[in-house]
């Protein structure tokens, strides 16, 4: 038998070969169907692409075409590696060889490598780039803390993926645009240090592997004879996201062959930071003169009403991705339209994505078939807050917990540690910030590189919670020291640890946009959609702006069947406003009140004007700290509090928060009912002097609030809300 032909089919492959094609519509059974050759095939999220690509094997290797041994089919993940497998068997081609790119590689490579090192085994693979990366930046003489050694790795990763080496890295990265987390000088020493520590270790890494194989194939005749006698046929899925290096061995496998089938999806390309490219998927027409090209836009897992919403996003893409665009068509029964939404600020907004979850969850719907997505890792610390406050159940995905997070613990330590050295008198925030100052963080900006604003964001969040926090009264009455007042704040840091650590349970799902890639829910939150998120702030040119509409486009083809998109008009109450997302559709505007209607609302109220000089009422000393102007006196000046004032307003907040099913800070902190219990404004022109009620506030609990001052009991005061 000639050892390219496949053997002769059994007498029933043929009905074999036809069963896979049942229930495949016409532009599945088109693709499954195609010529041996090349074949492209374009496929919209929910379209059934894996569906596709599984059934053309099966019906190949059933056929009696190939053998299921010569087949190599890549993916990016494990996970789809294993599920691709899995549908194979169902279909009866068991066999076939579904793997990672990195996967495949290390297995070629553990067999040649007696051959290829002289009798020795394949280097040990690194699982962690974190110690060789800190004697790298040592010897290169860059002070590197945790943070900045992650985006000194994820760099190095980026160059080596994309074939460049240390003395071509300062023109590549400013070729590419890249936010060098140091200056490209630096990044070179590192860079060439971090390669010299492998080869001083005797280890190599996994961008390694990819290029040891195909320097392996390119350079030893005998092995590349070897390989491509194995694998004739490929399959490669998700190819939007194929690499410098990962296209170089692919080229390397084929050998000048054209067998090669590709799928994927242009307007998901949402990975071009770690080198992942959509010009091997643009281009297949042109590396492949005469390749078969089919378009798969049947969607079959989201609704119309959510199938229009992504079609109406992603419509407005510019640049060589959009020109491959799909229209996709829903195929399933139409559902209830997309909400689109915004609040007064981030507090609000995640109270009401908690509570609507929480009212999911009530009705019957699963709490692991809802799903939150973020733009960044920092902003599901709100909404672990805001779950945990609502009973909901939830699970974080692609990340650590918020209270899980090395900087978060590190910060924890740092916290504890200042207790013992907190200066008399020092405001809760400043020795807050002071106390993170320690662990490196500074107020003024967050730092270059992703991860570094990740820790940034993360360590921000403490502060702002700190200006908000109100800690308890001393036991004689009197107002409690600064020591008190961070241990106070430690305390409650650890009460929220201590809750979020629960055992793991099938809950709402927490994710970012890239860590959502691939997965799918009944019900999808799109949160925090606001200009500088989304897009992120450091997208600055053209291809990075539509890499970020590219990100909301797969948020939204993520649901199933009812979808949520919101924005917060503010960071917090009365801080500066917010313009939504610039990719969000017109009718945002008229789906709810808009930032601009919201500031003319604000501005025809009485309020203090920004930028004034805020006194201590009782020593006369300028505020500067948002809790004392919110009193309006210094944290260590004597305080005024009519406690049975205070205790009222408590139990009408939480009565109010009861009614509105939201937490009680949504309705007012504890600092301002404080301030509120100090103050005793008796108007609302004196009311919103107060900061933390703005004009909305005023509107929704002035009334009740000036008759609880007055001396109404809380019951009759809900009743005015």
């Amino acid at each position: 038998m000639h050892p390219d032909r496949p053997a002769a089919p059994p007498h029933d492959a043929a009905p074999a070969a036809e069963r896979v094609l049942a229930g495949l519509d016409d532009d599945q059974r088109a693709a499954v169907t195609a010529p041996p050759g090349p074949l492209c095939i374009l496929a919209g999220a929910g379209t059934g692409k894996t569906r596709a690509i599984t059934h053309r094997i099966a019906h190949r290797v059933l056929s009696g075409e190939v053998r299921p041994q010569h087949v190599l089919a890549v993916t990016f993940t494990a996970r789809a590696a294993g599920e691709m497998r899995d549908r194979l068997r169902a279909l009866g081609a068991g066999g076939v060889q579904a793997r990672t790119f990195h996967a495949a590689a290390m297995r070629q490579l553990r067999f040649f490598a007696p051959r290829l090192l002289g009798g020795r085994e394949l280097p040990e693979v690194l699982t962690s780039k974190a110690r060789l990366i800190n004697q790298a930046a040592a010897a290169a003489r860059v002070r590197a803390e945790s943070t900045l050694r992650r985006d000194l790795a994820t760099e190095i990763e980026w160059a080596k993926s994309s074939l460049i080496e240390p003395a071509e890295y300062p023109v590549a990265a400013a070729r590419a645009g890249r936010d060098t987390p140091v200056a490209p000088e630096s990044m070179v020493r590192v860079y060439q240090a971090y390669e010299q520590a492998k080869q001083d270790a005797g280890v190599i890494d996994f961008e390694d592997l990819l290029r040891f194989t195909v320097w392996a194939i390119e350079e030893h005749p005998d092995v590349a004879d070897q390989v491509r006698a194995q694998y004739r046929h490929f399959v490669v899925d998700e190819y939007q996201d194929v690499n410098p290096v990962q296209q170089r061995l692919l080229t390397a496998w084929l050998g000048g062959r054209d067998d090669l089938t590709v799928v994927g999806d242009a307007s998901q390309t949402i990975y071009s930071f770690t080198g992942a490219s959509a010009d091997h998927l643009i281009g297949f027409p042109r590396r492949y003169p005469g390749a078969t090209v089919v378009r798969l836009t049947r969607d079959y897992r989201s609704t119309p009403q959510v199938v229009a919403l992504a079609n109406q996003v992603i419509g407005q893409a510019r640049g060589a991705q959009a020109r491959l665009r799909l229209q996709l068509t829903g195929q399933r029964k139409p559902g209830p339209a997309p909400t689109i939404r915004s609040f007064p600020d981030e507090t609000a907004e995640a109270a009401a994505v908690a509570a609507r979850c929480a009212e999911l969850v009530a009705a019957g719907t699963p709490s692991g078939e809802i799903a939150v997505l973020f733009r960044t890792n920092a902003q599901s610390a709100a909404y672990e807050d805001a779950l945990t406050d609502a009973g909901v159940p939830y699970q974080v995905q692609g990340s650590a917990r918020f209270f899980d997070r090395p900087e978060v613990r590190q910060a924890m330590v740092a916290l504890r540690a200042a207790t013992r050295a907190v200066e008399p008198g020092t405001p809760l925030r400043v020795a807050v910030a002071d106390a993170l100052a320690a662990t490196g963080w500074s107020a003024d900006s967050p730092p270059p590189g992703g991860a570094g604003r990740e820790r940034w964001e993360a360590l921000a969040a403490l502060v702002r919670l700190a200006a908000d926090f109100r800690p308890a009264p001393a036991e004689d009455g009197t107002e409690p020291t600064a020591v008190d007042a961070l241990t106070g704040f430690h305390a409650e840091l650890t009460r929220r640890a201590a809750a979020q650590h629960a055992p793991a349970v099938d809950g709402v799902t927490l994710a970012s946009l890239h860590a959502a890639k691939g997965l799918e829910w009944d019900v999808v939150f799109l949160v925090g959609l606001v200009e500088g998120t989304l897009p992120v702030g450091f997208a600055r040119t053209d291809d990075q702006i539509e890499e970020e509409r590219r990100l909301l486009y797969v948020g939204i083809t993520r649901a199933r069947e009812q979808l949520w998109l919101s924005w917060p008009q503010a960071r917090s109450d009365g801080g500066r406003p917010r313009r939504p997302s610039r990719f969000l559709p017109a009718s945002t505007a008229t789906a709810a009140p808009s930032a601009a209607a919201t500031r003319a609302e604000r501005s025809s109220a009485p309020r203090r004007r920004r930028g004034t000089l805020v006194l201590c009422r009782i020593c006369g000393a300028t505020l500067s700290e948002a809790t004392d102007r919110k009193l309006g006196r210094c944290s260590d000046c004597p305080s005024d509090l009519d406690p049975e004032l205070y205790d009222r307003l408590v139990s009408w907040r939480a009565d109010v928060a009861a009614q509105q099913r939201v937490p009680a800070y949504v309705v007012f902190t504890d600092a301002t009912l404080a301030a509120l219990a100090e103050l005793r404004p008796d108007a609302p022109e004196t009311l919103v002097q107060i900061p933390g009620i703005g004009a909305r506030k005023l509107g929704l609990y002035g009334k009740a609030v000036l008759a609880l001052i007055d001396g109404a009991e809380a019951d009759h005061a809900v009743t005015m809300v």
